[in-house]
């Protein structure tokens, strides 16, 4: 019987999202409630005292107590999660969520914020008790199932724990409680950054009282080089970036921390122009393609080019260097593209369900980042992936980083690709897993670069770069070291190599980095390996930390068997 109403509600959980993305919140309640009913019959099935006694018999008692376990967690999910948030959905309707005349109406965000708190803290018990099924001893039917539940469980808690720092973070961002001034930068990944790439146009976003207006617009022309950093930078981190980032415009996300990237993008602007800034908000024209999904395609003004989700990051990347061959032509049209995409949004001509996947999938991706001025903002966004930081290690995971930064000195990197795969194994008697991170870049520029691609693209050798060849830095950051840095390159014990050169090694905030230079002429391809040495306990599963390029990098993640000899490092 708990199995038949477990099987019942599985349809329903899937129905009731379904309907949810496309605006029948009636039936989406209706769905809920259902689940709901399922969901607590289950649990009280398998509550009972002849239930839990027989927990105690041996071989079967495991699989009963997994299975108490699922439904219990199944009816927390249910009740705390799914039905509360479907009832919030029907009483306030998604529309209210929808840009009008640039305004958006804050009091139904106000309303949800308790209401998703709740059931974040729901998800999360639920997960716990999920993650507390031991899986040893179980049958393949019971164990099979967990399995399934656990993943959708730390699926939907990962979810609600983005959607709660949202309805947190969003009302006060569109002035809720006073105005705002953010900093919108538009960066060009055909000239990479660590961060993504050069600052090549910037908006001022004004908010307050839910209005949103674009008040006003300038380009990286419109700054010249700040005489002192305006920002002082970490002595490491300057040891391996110098200060170029805290004194060029362009070099906003030379560095890989986009909460300093934040910090000094905001001070040139202010120092500028004046006035305040409450965040920086960048975004890059891969990104941009993602958001005209959304909005459909738009008419550039200025010149005579019409932009969709399928041409924006070709014209915008290497189309504008060919055919408008003067900068300032090529800022204009960066200016104006962001704007359009701004106004469609603000007047709420969107399609909401792909707006928000564009988000989503910006945001994975690193191509959309955001940094808050204010402390106790910027603590919630520190827990997201906007907050761009520097590789962290989790209980399921060792974070690792791979950043670039041009040294061609013009826009080659729209032909450069990487292809990078971590491994790992556990093989050290002292229990410390040893990782290796390895990228294999390439050029991608035709054999002809050299004459067929305006001289703006290629640089024209100013840089010491052969036209046509691409030049790039590369900084492999290992995993969390130890507290104290002095130490860190001696019990870190890195070895890192190029084909053909050594890499250089430093330390920047509690990380081992290894630094290589790669020159690549068109069609040629180079690799660049680095080991490192965890921390014991760190997860053999590894996550990495990249700066996002025009066409997305490969990546792949392998864990060695454990072993009593190490197959590298």
């Amino acid at each position: 019987m708990a199995k038949d109403h477990l099987e019942a509600a599985i349809p329903l959980a899937k129905s009731t999202q379904d309907q949810i993305v496309d605006g029948s919140t009636e039936g989406a309640s209706a769905d809920a409630q259902e689940l709901a009913d399922h969901a607590r019959a289950a649990a009280d099935l398998t509550s009972d005292p002849i239930w839990r006694a027989g927990e105690l018999v041996p071989w079967v008692g495991p699989n009963l107590r997994a299975v108490r376990q699922a439904a219990q967690a199944t009816d927390l999910v249910a009740s705390g999660v799914v039905l509360p948030l479907a009832s919030s959905v029907q009483q306030i309707g998604l529309s209210s969520f929808q840009p009008v005349d640039g305004k958006i109406a804050l009091q139904p965000l106000l309303d949800v914020q308790q209401t998703v708190s709740g059931a974040r803290q729901a998800v999360g018990s639920a997960a716990d008790i999920v993650d507390d099924i031991d899986p040893d001893d179980l049958i393949p039917q019971v164990s099979s199932a967990v399995e399934l539940l656990r993943a959708s469980v730390d699926q939907a808690n990962g979810v609600l724990i983005g959607v709660d720092n949202a309805t947190q973070l969003i009302p006060a961002m569109l002035g809720a409680e006073g105005p705002r001034n953010y900093l919108l930068a538009f960066q060009n990944p055909a000239e990479l950054r660590a961060g993504g790439g050069i600052t090549s146009a910037l908006a001022l976003i004004h908010t307050e009282g839910g209005s949103v207006s674009l008040v006003q617009q300038a380009s990286s022309s419109d700054f010249t080089k700040f005489d002192t950093p305006v920002v002082q930078l970490p002595d490491e981190t300057r040891g391996l970036f110098q200060d170029k980032a805290a004194q060029f415009v362009q070099n906003t996300t030379l560095v890989p921390q986009f909460d300093l990237s934040g910090q000094i993008a905001s001070k040139m602007w202010t120092d500028r122009f004046g006035g305040s800034i409450d965040g920086v908000i960048t975004f890059d024209p891969v990104a941009l393609s993602y958001l005209l999904a959304a909005t459909g395609p738009i008419q550039l003004t200025g010149i005579d080019e019409q932009l969709d989700s399928s041409n924006a990051v070709e014209f915008l990347l290497s189309g504008v260097y060919e055919r408008y061959p003067d900068p300032n032509v090529q800022d204009a049209a960066f200016a104006e593209v962001a704007k359009a995409v701004f106004d469609r949004i603000s007047a709420g001509s969107i399609d909401q369900k792909k707006l928000l996947d564009a988000m989503m999938r910006a945001g994975q991706e690193q191509r959309f980042k955001l940094w808050s001025a204010h402390a106790e903002e910027q603590a919630v966004l520190d827990q997201t992936t906007l907050a761009g930081p520097l590789p962290v290690t989790t209980d399921d995971s060792t974070g690792v980083g791979l950043y670039l930064n041009d040294a061609t000195g013009a826009k080659m990197d729209y032909y450069l690709t990487a292809s990078t795969a971590t491994t790992s194994q556990s093989c050290r008697a002292d229990g410390r897993p040893i990782i290796r991170v390895q990228t294999t870049l390439t050029n991608t520029a035709p054999a002809d670069a050299a004459n067929s691609l305006p001289r703006y693209v290629t640089g024209g050798g100013d840089y010491g770069v052969t036209p046509g060849n691409v030049s790039t830095y590369v900084y492999i950051y290992g995993p969390d070291g130890p507290a104290d840095p002095v130490n860190a390159s001696i019990s870190l014990g890195i070895n890192a190599g190029i084909e053909g050169g050594q890499a250089r090694t430093a330390i920047d905030q509690n990380h081992t980095v290894a630094e290589f230079k790669v020159e690549l002429a068109p069609g040629e391809s180079r690799t660049v390996t680095a080991d490192f040495l965890a921390q014991p306990g760190d997860p053999l599963d590894v996550s990495l930390q990249q700066t996002p390029m025009v066409t997305p990098s490969v990546y792949t993640n392998e864990i060695l068997p454990e072993s009593s000899t190490c197959e590298f490092g």
